[in-house]
């Protein structure tokens, strides 16, 4: 015959059951009667009364369990905390209740070496993700690690978060993570495939928006993996066509992130949200006319220029810059059109005196008067883009 449970044990499930459907009274009323419950585990040392807690997102529960542990970062059997289990679960008000409690978001499990950022890229929590990299500006990690350290952390397989989320499809994960400093080019170790970049995982995933995004922050169509392959061949592999036409070598350079101008680091969250908005969509045109090919053999790059027969014709005229896109900002008072990607390089490009401490204003190429207006043609993202853009150099950035 098998034994029962004892009376301690009926008592420790009670207490998991109250807080796994929220019964707060109760857990309060066994936390008071009997604090050590608060550090008991399930069968098997899998999890405690806040790593249920927190899973379930049993918020009012969870506060109540913080209130009288003086440990957040209990620890279960492979070492995740209950702010990991938040941050998987997507439960957001405990991953900032536990943050506030002074969980610490540097700790690594022992069941792939991972973080809670790296949990909260791979299940796709974006809104944990910014908030745990909102606190890594004012915990211990930015000063004994540095923030930027951490936004790269490698899981055990050497994975990083952007990785893993490029790998996941998790596209607003990787946009996050990429304008919070992760780095598009770095390869991973031993994680399932050596050498991998975030390009490499999200083309073997068929991410056409984590694609897109990795491309506009500068990712390298041409990096290597350590089996040689670069992202445009593991498209090919993997049958994601769409992918594998953005990432052709031959395909036309998308327009990227100019991340090394001072200035952009400068940014309010919602300026830098408005470029890359702006990036993306100065990009679609360019991704249209790629996505358009017919040919399913690489498209050989054009000598003259031309637009192709399969590509939309119509009577707009073309930038007198690069003679290839269809003009959509023009300057003001002069009249004179470019497209936007020679605009956003023309901005770009003009940085600002540091010997005299003054903003440069940009010229128009065809006229030489300074650029103070522009409007923009159609309708595309770009013209918030150019407003904002305009207002840094009133500003002297």
């Amino acid at each position: 015959m098998g034994q029962g449970l004892s009376c301690g044990q009926i008592h420790e499930n009670d207490l998991f059951i109250a807080v796994q459907t929220g019964e707060l009274d109760t857990v309060e009323a066994m936390a008071d009667e009997n604090p050590n419950l608060l550090t008991v585990k399930t069968v098997h040392g899998k999890l405690s009364a806040l790593h249920v807690a927190a899973a379930t997102g049993q918020i009012e529960v969870l506060s109540v369990l913080l209130d009288r542990c003086s440990n957040p970062d209990i620890l279960n059997r492979h070492k995740q905390t209950p702010l990991m289990l938040a941050a998987m679960h997507g439960n957001i008000s405990c991953v900032g209740r536990l943050i506030q409690a002074g969980a610490n978001i540097l700790l690594f499990d022992t069941l792939h070496g991972r973080t809670c950022l790296h949990y909260a890229a791979y299940y796709g929590h974006s809104d944990c993700l910014q908030l745990i990299l909102s606190a890594a500006h004012s915990t211990p990690v930015a000063q004994s690690w540095g923030f930027l350290r951490f936004v790269n952390v490698r899981d055990g397989r050497g994975a990083t978060p952007l990785h893993l989320a490029a790998r996941q499809r998790r596209r607003d994960c990787v946009r996050v993570l990429l304008s919070s400093g992760a780095l598009a080019c770095a390869s991973t170790g031993g994680y399932s495939y050596p050498g991998s970049t975030p390009l490499h995982l999200a083309a073997r995933g068929g991410s056409l928006d984590c694609v897109r995004e990795l491309l506009a922050w500068g990712a390298d169509r041409l990096q290597r993996d350590s089996s040689g392959r670069i992202p445009y061949m593991v498209a090919v592999k993997h049958k994601h066509d769409a992918c594998a036409a953005l990432l052709n070598p031959l395909a036309p350079e998308p327009l990227t992130w100019p991340s090394s101008l001072k200035f952009i680091n400068e940014l309010s969250p919602e300026a830098k949200g408005l470029l890359e908005n702006a990036l993306i969509e100065a990009n679609k045109k360019r991704e249209k006319a790629i996505l358009m090919e017919k040919s399913d053999s690489i498209p050989q790059p054009s000598s003259s220029g031309g637009s192709d027969d399969d590509f939309e014709v119509n009577d707009a005229k073309l930038c007198c810059i690069c003679f290839e896109q269809e003009c959509t900002i023009e300057v003001r008072e002069c009249g004179h059109e470019m497209c936007a990607h020679c605009t956003l390089a023309l901005c770009s490009h003009n940085k600002p005196n540091s010997a005299s401490n003054s903003a440069k204003i940009p010229l128009c190429p065809f006229c030489r008067t300074g650029i103070t207006r522009q409007q923009q043609l159609q309708e595309f993202v770009i013209l918030g883009f150019v407003r904002e853009i305009r207002s840094w150099f009133r500003k002297g950035w």
